[in-house]
């Protein structure tokens, strides 16, 4: 199946453009490589509100919410995952309204680190967030006109969550499903069994529209979530495929598979590769001496 990105998006920084009933956007100024245009930011809500990813420490954005939120009570703040482009204003936001935040739990990785091994992405994590109210899955927080349901979606990190505003058909995919680019799924941080195994959750439900992390929405969510899965599929069997063509190192292989790609996210690629070569050497499709690693050789089992 095909997968079709969207990058049409105006980013209005920082202003609340409305994108649904009683949902407003507001998108922080930083954009990059891995964030597009920049973080997407929601309020949901007309008397007593919700915020949904309050988004970094940054003062522009801090006010605009404060702006757009034009002395309403503020009950919750919902946090998808802790890296540091989602989560760290939630606190002083908090502290601001007085409202519970809610997420699935502090950062974590997607499994133990081993002796002597490194988080590379340990940088782009919110180490010193915690939430009032940890959230599992199925969870629903009942506010003043919404109820927001909690759809646990680890993969792009350990403690992903995404929100489901219940009765609309909309859900806040965060990082897990975009319209303009696939997510970035990066050991020890993430795992490619756990995206799989939530993108399969997601094709379970009967959403209609996503509003996503960084982006416009995703607005045929079923087909292009079918499209993520035969994706990855796909990037699955183009890593076998250099392995059997003599690659032995992950950059090889990622010289050759994203050969096309912009040379800026390569090494988010290469952890790409490595989710995949954990996943292979897991099922004993792939081989490598000692526990897979980055500058590890691998070869076909």
């Amino acid at each position: 199946m095909s997968l079709e990105f969207d990058t049409k998006f105006e980013p209005a920084y920082d202003e609340a453009v409305p994108v649904a009933k009683g949902i407003a956007r507001l998108t922080v100024n930083n954009p990059g490589a891995f964030t597009f245009h920049g973080t997407n930011s929601y309020i949901v809500g007309q008397d007593t509100l919700a915020v949904i990813d309050p988004g970094p420490e940054d003062e522009a954005h801090f006010q605009a919410l404060v702006k757009a939120i034009a002395g309403r009570p503020v009950s919750h703040i919902f946090v998808s995952h802790t890296h540091k482009d989602h989560s760290p204003l939630a606190a002083r936001l908090a502290q601001h309204t007085g409202a519970v935040v809610a997420a699935e739990g502090p950062h974590r990785p997607a499994r133990p680190l081993r002796i002597g091994e490194v988080n590379p992405l340990d940088a782009s994590a919110d180490m010193d967030f915690v939430p009032d109210l940890p959230l599992n899955h199925g969870d629903i927080i009942e506010g003043d006109g919404w109820r927001i349901g909690t759809v646990l979606t680890p993969g792009h990190a350990a403690n992903h969550a995404a929100f489901s505003l219940e009765g609309t058909g909309i859900l806040f995919s965060a990082d897990h499903v975009m319209a303009w680019a696939t997510s970035i799924v990066a050991p020890p941080d993430g795992a490619m069994t756990d995206y799989m195994t939530s993108l399969d959750r997601l094709l379970e439900r009967d959403d209609r529209l996503y509003l996503p992390g960084h982006g416009g929405p995703v607005t045929k969510p079923r087909a292009f979530v079918r499209g993520l899965k035969a994706h990855r599929k796909m990037r699955e069997r183009a890593v076998l495929e250099r392995l059997r063509s003599g690659d032995r190192t992950i950059r090889e292989m990622v010289a050759a598979i994203y050969r096309d790609t912009d040379p800026r996210l390569h090494g988010a690629a290469a952890l790409s590769v490595l989710a995949h070569l954990e996943d292979l050497v897991a099922s004993g499709v792939a081989t490598t001496e000692g526990a897979v690693s980055i500058d590890g050789h691998f070869a076909p089992a």
